[in-house]
């Protein structure tokens, strides 16, 4: 062999093996990566942004308080016959009558947008009346909330999100007009599982979805097979949630009075006056407020003052028609 050759040789044999060690490193490299992805938690969901606050923001959807119960023109609205009629009845608006008279005047305190504070309970609890307990079904402590309150023995709502006009955020679950009907079925069973011991549903926001009349009888359809009641909260004029479900044999109920619209002591002393004015000439009036400090606050001395002058403080379910 000549010298030429045995120099070729000698540098083939001593020349490093870049590229296995290459492979090698980049596999090795992909293999942490992979491993250290799979080891993270999975993302936490998107609630909607919604702060986890003791006091729960102002409402985003503007509440009407335009359309306060007449109590003349209610007492004669006629409300659903016996026999349910065919969904797709002309419907025929009403309001809610006036309840029958009792020996004193009657107020039924909803509290809305329960789900986020245990605190709020045990301050509502010291007021010392029944008061009724409205919990947003998809809520950071709804779980919570809701097993305190069955242990408790008060009375229990689902609070459910719809579709409000103008764009509001619903929060987590909401019900939207975009969905068929099976799907709001589907959304409001979802809600309704997420609020064991319920006795009745009550809307949040909803502005747009309870002016359509085939949407929210999706909703009063699976509220009618668990044999609940249904609350409008008439965050709109426009609301048909009420007529609808007295026309199709739901029990039901409207509010008559929202106390807090205004995060202002001042305007929540005076709507809680005037929840007393509209429970005195009906004979009994139902209002929602929210676990604000300044409602709070109102209701500390407002409440204990009310009882003292004879009004009688009640679930909302003893002001239900049907």
């Amino acid at each position: 062999m000549s010298q030429s050759s045995r120099r070729s040789g000698a540098s083939r044999k001593g020349r490093p093996k870049v590229v296995p060690i290459t492979i090698a490193l980049v596999l090795f490299a992909a293999g942490l990566y992979v491993g250290v992805e799979l080891a993270k938690p999975p993302p936490r969901p998107d609630f909607g942004n919604l702060p986890a606050s003791p006091a729960p923001p102002p409402p985003s959807e503007r509440l009407t308080q335009s359309t306060p119960d007449d109590p003349k023109a209610g007492a004669e609205t006629p409300t659903a016959t016996e026999t349910p009629p065919n969904s797709d009845q002309p419907l025929e608006l009403a309001r809610q009558p006036a309840p029958e008279a009792g020996s004193r005047p009657r107020i039924a305190l909803v509290i809305d947008d329960l789900g986020r504070s245990l605190r709020d309970i045990e301050t509502l609890l010291g007021l010392g009346v029944p008061l009724t307990y409205s919990v947003l079904p998809f809520e950071v402590r709804t779980a919570e909330v809701v097993t305190e309150l069955n242990h408790r023995g008060v009375e229990l709502l689902c609070h459910l999100p719809m579709e409000a006009k103008g764009g509001a955020n619903p929060g987590p679950g909401a019900l939207l007009l975009s969905m068929s009907p099976n799907e709001l079925a589907g959304a409001t069973r979802r809600a309704l599982a997420a609020v064991p011991g319920a006795v009745g549903v009550n809307n949040h926001m909803g502005s747009g979805l309870l002016a359509n009349r085939d949407a929210i009888a999706a909703v009063l359809a699976v509220v009618a097979e668990h044999r609940l009641f249904f609350l409008d909260s008439r965050t709109s004029a426009d609301t048909v949630g009420y007529s609808l479900a007295r026309q199709l044999g739901l029990p039901a109920g409207e509010r008559q009075v929202f106390l807090d619209t205004q995060r202002d002591r001042a305007f929540i002393q005076g709507q809680f006056d005037q929840l007393r004015d509209i429970a005195r000439r009906r004979g009994g009036a139902i209002a929602i407020a929210h676990p604000y400090p300044e409602t709070l606050e109102i209701l500390a001395t407002a409440v204990p003052a009310a009882h003292a002058a004879g009004f009688e403080f009640v679930p909302a379910s003893a002001l239900i028609d049907g």
